[in-house]
């Protein structure tokens, strides 16, 4: 197995020092002439930073871009919900950042679990992005003297991350989505909205088109192209509870999985500390407080389990601030893996608050008195105004009650140096991918990573992809297409034709409260044993008794959720199984039989210090386990220490 996963997974990391890595790909990268470019077409698939950002900029380089989303506007994509920052090395505090201490800090905070090329061109190209933003007019936060502003966020201790207040990603995706839609104008870019991919077209083993719905009308559309970008997003909605939008699912990447494309570590999930806590069972998602909000709030419990009073009747003396009394060199900015286990410790012993006792405060009434309400409100005034909203508690007034939630997904489809997946042809951008943030993502990271991926890292491996093939001309009417349509209408078909008794949230739901449960903040392997078994009977389940009403031939939002779960209840088996073969613990994968004496993350790097990348085999087969070995040179693998 091992010399068929080296054969297969060769990451195509270039030689040299560690910093000239890019240079030197570049460098040698095949170029494809302008008049050339004009007769190349590409699918990119999804409209959030990284999707946008890439659209406009091979469009704007001449390729001719056809752009899919499934919402009605390319500004509904996810990336909207972003609210703490984007992090770049530009140093504007002269606090010591550099581009080496962001790719420390990211391979550190990543728990040595990620590629390290990959991470040290992350950091390289970092700078770029701040420019190409604020050249487009995203309205970053200013200091007294008219620089870029900069706050701290978990892992780091330098202030790198630039923001706009409380809704960095949104602003940042308007700078996309205005860099898109001029291309749509100049007619370079065809924009899908309201489609979604539930195929990729193979064509002699090469990724040339996607199979779509049209979900106004029902249709089924096929389209080719010379390669596809898939840039859809994480599967964190698979705990049906989670920060992400309703929408936001698996299924693209999915059926690229089905198709051949090895997906890398699923297990791997990203627990939010800061989150507005569950409040009933029938709630439908969670939200998210940005982590910026740790920068000036302090995270405390009650000294005395049990303590019911209101977090301002309580005194110093009585208050626990458990991150700044466990890790005193980072307290509150602890990276969110080690804040959101903190967290559920202190509350399974008895001390969380609130009604249901599954809740820490964060408590900014010291921040208020030293720097005054009105600059609180200036950095997180959106935030604090929709935690009221929602609550109906006033944080100013008391301290706000959080507690961790599904958040973001560090593992994704496998890809190479270059950004491509296990089919040629097929290149996946941003949080579809597995490759920069190991077992656990910084925060603000995200931002960077998907404009680093579309702006400045997939138009040169795109474009060297296209100047080095022969690719000849594919028609939709190929055989490959016309299987491809007809395996997604089958599909469809199916989910519509068992008419029983069941709904798809019920079904979701209840997966979602078996992975929680069993593959949530923490794993043992009987639990996840357990749960293999409860996901195969709840997909049985799903193809005996769900219930679709309308038809397929029509906007129909039931079938919509449907085939998503029915990927998710595929798609969360291997979640387990990757969770369960991992005999460690790293980052967001905490397996509780191995943990430290201080109940911190214990890795075992000779057996583990792998990618594991799983190749697809039939629904309810055993899947094929490849590895690529990680190799870490200019961060040597330590012990992650924040104390």
């Amino acid at each position: 197995m091992a010399d068929a996963a080296t054969t297969v997974l060769n990451s195509r990391v270039p030689e040299g020092p560690m910093a000239e890595k890019w240079d030197r790909c570049k460098k040698e990268m095949k170029l494809v002439n302008p008049a050339n470019k004009r007769k190349k077409k590409i699918i990119v698939v999804g409209t959030g930073l990284a999707g946008a950002s890439a659209a406009a900029s091979l469009a704007e380089l001449g390729y001719q871009v056809q752009s899919f989303c499934f919402q009605d506007s390319p500004r509904r994509a996810h990336s909207i919900a972003a609210q703490g920052g984007i992090n770049a090395a530009k140093n504007y505090p002269n606090d010591g950042d550099s581009v080496w201490r962001l790719f420390y800090d990211t391979v550190k905070g990543g728990d040595f679990r990620s590629r390290e090329a990959n991470v040290h061109r992350l950091a390289q190209v970092s700078n770029n992005i701040i420019d190409q933003c604020a050249a487009q007019g995203v309205p970053f936060a200013r200091d007294y003297g008219g620089t870029l502003a900069n706050r701290s966020f978990g892992g780091a201790q330098v202030s790198r991350t630039f923001y706009a207040r409380g809704q960095t990603g949104q602003q940042l995706l308007l700078g996309a989505y205005s860099a898109l839609m001029r291309q749509v104008g100049a007619g370079r870019i065809q924009l899908f909205p309201r489609r979604e991919m539930l195929d990729l077209v193979k064509v002699d083993g090469v990724a040339r088109g996607i199979i779509v719905r049209n979900l106004i009308t029902g249709e089924f559309e096929k389209y080719s192209a010379d390669c596809v970008l898939l840039c859809t997003g994480g599967y964190g909605n698979a705990f049906y509870l989670s920060t992400n939008a309703k929408g936001a699912n698996v299924t693209a990447a999915w059926r690229c999985h089905k198709r051949g494309a090895f997906f890398a570590n699923p297990c791997y999930t990203q627990i939010h500390p800061t989150c507005i806590p569950v409040s009933g069972d029938y709630q439908s998602k969670l939200t998210l407080m940005s982590e910026s909000l740790r920068n000036d709030g302090r995270v405390w419990v009650p000294q005395t389990a049990g303590d019911q009073r209101r977090g301002n009747e309580i005194p110093d003396s009585e208050r626990d601030y458990y991150l700044e009394r466990r890790y005193p060199a980072f307290g509150n900015l602890v990276p969110r893996d080690v804040a959101s286990r903190a967290a559920k410790e202190r509350c399974d012993a008895g001390y969380g608050v609130g009604s249901t006792g599954q809740a820490v405060f964060l408590d900014f009434r010291d921040a208020i008195a030293r720097d005054g309400r009105h600059a609180i409100e200036a950095k997180y005034g959106n935030l604090f105004h929709m935690y009221h909203k929602i609550t109906g508690e006033d944080p100013y007034q008391v301290p706000m009650r959080i507690y961790p939630a599904v958040h973001y997904t560090m593992g994704g489809l496998w890809v190479d140096y270059h950004l491509q997946s296990t089919i040629p042809g097929l290149f996946v951008l941003g949080e579809a991918n597995f490759s920069d943030h190991g077992a656990n993502r910084l925060g603000a990271s995200a931002l960077m990573q998907g404009l680093a991926d579309g702006y400045f890292v997939a138009p040169y491996t795109t474009g060297h992809y296209l100047g080095s093939q022969n690719l000849p001309s594919v028609s939709t009417d190929d055989e490959a297409f016309t299987e491809a349509m007809a395996n997604a209408q089958d599909r469809n078909a199916k989910i519509l034709g068992v008419q029983g008794t069941r709904s798809s949230d019920s079904i979701h739901r209840e997966l979602g409260h078996i992975l929680w449960e069993y593959c949530g903040m923490s794993r043992e392997r009987q639990g996840l044993e357990t749960a293999m078994g409860k996901i195969s009977d709840l997909r049985d389940e799903f193809w005996s008794s769900i219930k679709v009403i309308g038809q397929g031939e029509q906007l129909n939002q039931n079938l919509e959720h449907a085939g998503r779960l029915a990927d998710f209840l595929e798609f969360g088996e291997l979640m387990v199984r990757d969770a369960l073969v991992r005999e460690e613990s790293c980052g967001g994968h905490f397996r509780e039989e191995h943990q430290s004496p201080e109940n911190e993350a214990l890795r075992d790097d000779e057996n583990f210090c792998h990618v594991t990348a799983w190749e697809f085999t039939g629904v309810g087969n055993e899947p094929v386990e490849h590895r690529e070995h990680l190799e870490f040179v200019e961060v040597p693998l330590a012990t992650r220490s924040y104390k």
